[in-house]
């Protein structure tokens, strides 16, 4: 059911309100390149910037799709509030997962803790994926 409502849902509310500028700076606009088809692939995910990198937290580790993607292909583009960015994610699997994810919410306020009780409430296998801004 979770998935479900992910994909169809609050992905596609999400990834709208980004588009247009609309959504808290808490979330991010994630750009990979499709392993297999190669298109464009934007997913709405919850980030920071810390340390002069992006971090991203994938709830499911290397079950997302996305995360698929980035390992096939680092090369992705990250839309921050209203600009994109391009970079080069590493899966960062012996970065303790929780703690980075404890930092990005402490970095974004209100809306990163009420996201934080959602992703705790869902997540299964957190991997850290740090994204190198260009």
């Amino acid at each position: 059911m979770q998935h479900w409502a992910e994909k169809y849902v609050l992905n596609p509310t999400a990834r709208l309100g980004l588009r247009l500028g609309l959504a808290p700076r808490h979330f991010a606009l994630l750009e990979t390149k499709g392993r297999r088809t190669g298109r464009r692939r934007q997913t709405p995910v919850g980030g920071a910037v810390l340390e002069e990198a992006f971090w991203v937290v994938a709830e499911h580790g290397s079950g997302c799709a996305y995360v698929k993607n980035l390992m096939a292909d680092p090369s992705v583009r990250v839309k921050i509030r209203r600009r994109w960015h391009a970079g080069r994610a590493t899966v960062r699997p012996e970065d303790d997962a929780v703690a980075r994810h404890r930092r990005i919410i402490e970095a974004n306020g209100w809306v990163g803790r009420a996201d934080g009780v959602f992703f705790r409430a869902a997540a299964t296998t957190p991997l850290s994926v740090r994204i190198d801004l260009d």
